[in-house]
């Protein structure tokens, strides 16, 4: 892990690309400002951490198959017909 010491509206400068700034000290709580592309994904690393934990269960789980017993179509997708019909020799 990197350590920086920045003091009030002092920045530092991630990727080329992402701007963290301090704008703000009061007490033990830091408020800091980022600058960063649109395309950009910003979360609370709590926020993460629960979405990594759910995304990981539901790959874990597994289905019971007979639910497509009454419907194959949905373990196979909607195929669709791919055979070339031949002329039958007359």
């Amino acid at each position: 892990m990197l350590y920086l010491m920045r003091k009030q509206d002092e920045s530092i400068i991630i990727n080329n690309n992402i701007k963290l700034k301090v704008v703000e000290i009061k007490g033990k709580a830091v408020k800091l400002g980022f600058d960063f592309p649109p395309g950009a994904s910003v979360l609370r690393e709590e926020l993460y951490l629960k979405i990594m934990a759910e995304n990981h269960t539901a790959s874990t789980q597994t289905v019971d198959p007979s639910i497509f017993a009454s419907s194959p179509k949905l373990l196979l997708g909607k195929a669709k017909n791919t055979s070339t019909p031949t002329a039958s020799p007359e």
